[in-house]
């Protein structure tokens, strides 16, 4: 079956059930029933309640949740409710998290216009845009937003500005022919207009073939609906590690279960002890600590420009190595700007343009007369191509208002796309002189003289070389050319052929120019191993052009279209992506496939863009990049951060700091586990010899959630060191916890565990079990206290160093007060089962607990001696 666009309009207005006068009121309802309303489903989002249950599903709350049982049968209830609040703690966190509602199809139902023009029963009426149906003919003129995809049925000078839809900055000439060829590009379907898009030239009528969710615009809803966000490479890691702990605590648990059977220990505190070694090996405080460390990071973030939406995506920003970048609007200014003129056979660049050259003048007076665009303070009204020229005239300090009103306008004949040309006619002197603008080989032809500095002359065959190559060589830099011409005439209304016989006098080249800072930021990109890509809209010359100006196209890359990779299979798409630095006419279905074909080489990928378009493969990268001002609420929503300043160059600040965001949390991991592991390692090595537990539930969680938090927050807090930025990206399949890593963390968690049972030793022989056991948890959580300092960062502590995390002295002592209060208030004694101790027993656990700190600091320098040794 044929497409609208391949089809005569007389074909579209009978396949819709529609007529040339409108349709009737009775024809309504029927079309609605037939082919639904025009607006765009929402999608239903989860209730809070089942957001917040949903967070006990975790393995290891569900661990936590049979010790809070146990625990209660046994009448501890103090401890019972300690677990409990952890847990209803940490599932409000979740929760709280979880709740960030789809705004997509909210802000893509709100870009319909609130009111539009339809001809029904042969009358022109005004109605609200929801209530236009297939069949309708839509009545639309400069200024209007469209409401609905529709076929055009008359075009006068019709030119729509659809860049939110294409990504493309020019405004589409639109036709009423049919289109002959197949799988042609939105764009390129110019006898159609499309929802969301807008007239900024012209008027014409056009059939609806499509509204709401059959629109384009409903397609790319359908598109964020089903577009699945990727957890991020920590979310990953820790998932994966939450399950072998899991795993890990299960088989210990069991075991340490079946010895205290063994030794005929009773059932219930063989399970009790069994539960100590749980509760000690979950880091209860983990997923609260990255997320409060993320959010922190958020903040700083912020200060530099750049917002983030969803927290997790703070830690993918480190890991990124590709950037698929829009063009329009994020690597390019998203205005069309004169570059350079052409005159008298001389090439200018618009910052020589001389005033006082009358070449010069003229055909920036020219563009301000043959055009019609308006520009104030407050908006920008016209085709853009024609405010490129009007801004021409504002660097010479003229405004078209007043010119026009000093030198009114006669006649006209507008622009169309068959002549692809724009004549004004206005007395200037005294004389009638016309201005005709438009496209250079059309308007060449129609020149029979040319101006020069010397004067008016017959134009010559070498002449329209001349101009050819120019207009060649300018259109393959990605410029737009426009040609201007002149003449005097004695009449004083305009026929078509006035535009015969001119005199050709310049050229106007313009284009939508890079943002000032994009090649440095590409640079800055490129030194930190991160490839940018360009994915865009537009055409693939221009797209080329931009590309190679600010060196994202170099010498052995290629540019391609999307009709290019429309019948790829996605392993030839892989094959192809890494040679391939440009993407132009592209789909939205294409950008999302040009992402997931990064991913599947193992890349982290990030993608910029502002339109509607972009917002699929924005929600689909693993982390999608808007930009604030010019950006739509679509692009927004659909994103995981928006940068407030539109600079590209911000997401090169936002990558170092997602870089030290992430070292931070790696080092608050580390800091957190080689805590958990010396209870773990404490745990097990009581019930191996046969000694009572040394800690109760209430003991590991007090520490895992009071006394660590506060060290593990201040680790995240650690200023960035320089020289990230020269690093190659994170490997996203690299996990955290690789064997070095694990390495670290059994080593300082043998060490505190090592110092916690003397501590164990000395309190049970000076005191019994109840002694022994509040030394334990004293030296474990002081211990644990002074280690923050050791997980910092990986280099050993300097006198440089050594101050630049206040954050890190106010936790120890933050926590040191916190664990006093628990040993010295006796109304506290009880509930966390502690025993009074002498002054001896509290020096005891004061010097051990700086022996972790000492040790660590020493295999640090020897390691680094080895290391400097090797290198």
């Amino acid at each position: 079956m044929k497409s609208f666009y391949q089809m005569k309009y007389e074909e579209v207005v009978k396949q819709t059930n529609s007529q040339v006068t409108g349709l009737t009121n009775k024809d309504i309802n029927k079309q609605r029933e037939t082919y639904g309303s025009n607006q765009i489903e929402e999608s239903k989002s989860q209730s809070p309640v089942i957001i917040f249950f949903s967070q006990f599903k975790d393995f290891l709350v569900i661990i936590l949740m049979i010790a809070a049982g146990v625990s209660a049968m046994m009448g501890k209830l103090e401890s019972t409710l300690v677990i409990i609040s952890v847990l209803i703690l940490n599932a409000l966190l979740g929760t709280v998290q979880h709740i960030k509602a789809e705004q997509s199809l909210k802000s893509l139902k709100a870009l319909s216009a609130p009111s539009s023009k339809v001809l029904r029963e042969s009358k022109v009426i005004e109605v609200p845009s929801t209530d236009v149906v297939v069949g309708d003919i839509l009545i639309v003129e400069a200024g209007d937003f469209i409401a609905a995809d529709a076929r055009l049925i008359e075009s006068n000078s019709l030119q729509v500005s659809e860049s939110a839809l294409t990504g493309e900055s020019v405004s589409v000439e639109k036709v009423t022919e049919p289109i002959s060829k197949d799988d042609v590009a939105i764009g390129d379907q110019v006898n159609m207009i499309f929802s969301s898009s807008h007239v900024t030239y012209g008027r014409g009528r056009a059939v609806v073939t499509g509204v709401g969710k059959g629109t384009e615009i409903g397609r790319i809803a359908s598109l964020l609906k089903n577009a699945k966000e990727k957890a991020t490479p920590l979310e990953e890691n820790l998932d994966r590690f939450g399950k072998k702990l899991a795993l890990l605590i299960i088989i210990i648990s069991a075991i340490v279960f079946g010895m205290s059977l063994y030794r005929g220990t009773p059932v219930m505190d063989s399970l009790m002890f069994s539960i100590s070694l749980a509760v000690a090996a979950i880091p209860e405080a983990l997923s609260s600590i990255v997320t409060i460390v993320l959010a922190l990071g958020t903040r700083k973030l912020a200060e530099e420009n750049a917002i983030i939406r969803k927290l997790h995506s703070v830690e993918s920003l480190g890991s990124i190595s590709i950037i698929c970048s829009d063009k329009t609007g994020t690597l390019t200014q998203n205005k069309m700007t004169v570059q350079k003129i052409f005159t008298d056979n001389k090439l200018i660049d618009v910052n020589d343009i001389n005033k006082e050259n009358r070449l010069h003048h003229k055909l920036v007076i020219a563009g301000l007369l043959c055009s019609d665009a308006i520009t104030t303070k407050e908006k920008e009204i016209g085709d853009p191509t024609e405010i490129a020229l009007v801004d021409l005239g504002e660097r010479f300090h003229l405004d078209e208002l007043i010119v026009r009103e000093i030198t009114p306008r006669i006649s006209e004949l507008p622009f169309d796309s068959d002549r692809k040309l724009m004549t004004t006619l206005q007395h200037i002197d005294g004389k009638a002189v016309v201005f005709t603008k438009g496209a250079m080989d059309v308007l060449l032809e129609r020149s029979s003289h040319i101006e020069t500095a010397e004067g008016v002359r017959p134009i010559t065959q070498q002449d329209k070389d001349i101009y050819n190559k120019m207009n060649f060589e300018l259109a393959n830099q990605g410029l737009r050319v426009l040609a201007f011409a002149w003449k005097e005439v004695e009449e004083q209304t305009l026929t078509f052929a006035h535009e015969e016989e001119m005199i050709l006098f310049g050229l106007v080249a313009m284009m939508d120019p890079p943002r000032a800072e994009s090649k440095a930021a590409v640079e800055s990109c490129m030194e930190a191993g991160i490839k940018p890509i360009m994915i865009t809209g537009d055409h693939k010359v221009t797209a080329s052009a931009i590309a190679r100006q600010i060196g994202i196209l170099k010498e052995g890359e290629q540019a391609i279209e999307g009709a290019d990779i429309e019948h790829l299979s996605e392993v030839e798409l892989i094959a192809l992506v890494p040679k391939t630095s440009v993407y132009a006419r592209v789909s939205p279905e294409h950008k999302i496939r040009i992402v997931s074909a990064w991913q599947a080489l193992g890349h982290v990928v990030a993608m910029t863009g502002d339109g509607v378009n972009d917002a699929p493969a924005l929600k689909r990268a693993d982390i999608g990049i808007a930009m604030g001002i010019t950006g739509t609420e679509v692009a927004k929503d659909a994103a995981s951060m928006v940068l407030t300043d539109d600079n590209f160059s911000t997401i090169v600040k936002a990558i170092n700091n997602g870089r030290s965001i992430f070292g931070n949390i790696k080092n608050a991991i580390r800091f957190l586990l080689a805590g958990n592991t010396a209870g773990i390692l404490s745990v097990v090595y009581a019930s191996v010899v046969g000694l009572a537990a040394p800690f109760s539930p209430v003991h590991l969680l007090f520490i895992n959630l009071l006394t660590d938090s506060l060290p593990a927050i201040a680790i995240g807090l650690e200023p960035a060191y320089g020289g990230l930025m020269k690093e190659k990206p994170r490997d996203a399949k690299k996990p955290i916890l690789d064997k070095a890593f694990g390495l670290h963390v059994l080593l300082e968690g043998s060490i505190i565990a090592l110092v916690t049972m003397i501590a164990y030793y000395l309190g049970y022989q000076n005191g019994g079990q109840g002694a022994g056991m509040t030394m334990a948890f004293a030296t474990l959580s002081l211990s644990r206290l002074v280690h923050g300092l050791n997980c910092r960062f990986d280099a050993p502590l300097t006198l440089k160093n050594l101050w630049v995390n206040q954050y890190s002295y106010l936790a120890l002592i933050s926590g040191t007060l916190l664990l006093s209060a628990v040993l010295f208030l006796q109304p506290l004694h009880k509930t966390f089962e502690i025993s009074i101790l002498t002054n001896q027993q509290y020096m005891s656990i004061a010097l051990l607990s700086i022996v972790p700190l000492i040790v660590v600091q020493v295999i640090k320098r020897i390691s680094r001696v080895f290391k400097y040794k090797k290198a």
